[in-house]
């Protein structure tokens, strides 16, 4: 137990992926618990709906979602407080930066809550983000569409077309906003360590596969890149695969008349 709790001191960040309805907000919430290591997600919306002068509902509707709305959100960073970097004068009317300039802000914020350790990150592009630093495990929270319409129409206790709608909208705005700002898909399976499908794993599964794994990879943080990846501590196979042609035997496009 000790030699676990010591290897998840190690790692700084979990990030977590969702679809929405499939639960991850809500393992993520029970991971951190877990844990005992600091939320980042609607406490985060909260704040920054206040410093921005607007309802929380709206801060929510739009994250994830436009650009504007991120741009502004960055730059004006008191929120950012409890992760040690500086001041801003709130009394000066925040002048939109250029789309490079938010995206260098939200790469720092983002890696500012990563150094400060002991977090976890829902959204906000965090697993491209972050997705360089080996002590940062990223996963993915995924679920039948059904099953994710039926958990959205009971936690927020409207109808299943209602809930329908919702899904299908917040899906449409995530993909978006990854592949408008990051030229990629959030459904890419190699932005992550660990994808879970809670169809059958129940929330509490997922929170318990999730931190074993993150033990699992802080016990790799000090191997060699070169004894990484599937052939590590591999012989090779005694014989040839099964299915293995020599590229002499694939005939050519131009026998097949191509």
């Amino acid at each position: 137990m000790a030699e676990a709790e010591q290897a998840d001191s190690s790692m700084r960040a979990v990030t977590i992926s969702r679809e929405y309805g499939s639960g991850g907000g809500e393992i993520a919430a029970r991971l951190a618990q877990r844990l005992s290591w600091r939320l980042v997600d609607h406490d985060v919306t909260v704040r920054v709906a206040r410093e921005l002068g607007v309802t929380v509902t709206e801060a929510e509707e739009h994250d994830e979602r436009t650009e504007g709305f991120v741009a502004r959100l960055l730059n004006n960073m008191q929120w950012i407080d409890w992760m040690g970097l500086a001041q801003y004068d709130t009394a000066t009317p925040p002048v939109l930066p250029d789309d490079g300039s938010y995206q260098a802000a939200l790469h720092r914020v983002v890696a500012a809550a990563a150094s400060e350790g002991e977090v976890v990150i829902v959204g906000r592009g965090s697993q491209v983000l972050l997705h360089g630093r080996r002590d940062v495990l990223h996963a993915r929270i995924v679920a039948p569409l059904d099953q994710r319409i039926a958990y959205v129409a009971r936690r927020e206790g409207i109808l299943l077309e209602a809930a329908r709608d919702r899904v299908e909208l917040k899906d449409h705005d995530r993909i978006r906003y990854l592949r408008s700002t990051y030229h990629c898909s959030p459904a890419d399976a190699h932005l992550y360590d660990l994808v879970i499908n809670t169809a059958v794993l129940s929330l509490d599964n997922a929170v318990d596969l999730i931190a074993r794994t993150l033990e699992c990879k802080a016990q790799r943080l000090a191997a060699p890149e070169a004894e990484l990846g599937p052939a590590s501590g591999l012989a090779r196979y005694p014989g040839q695969p099964g299915d293995f042609r020599p590229p002499a035997d694939v005939a050519s496009p131009a026998a097949h008349g191509a």
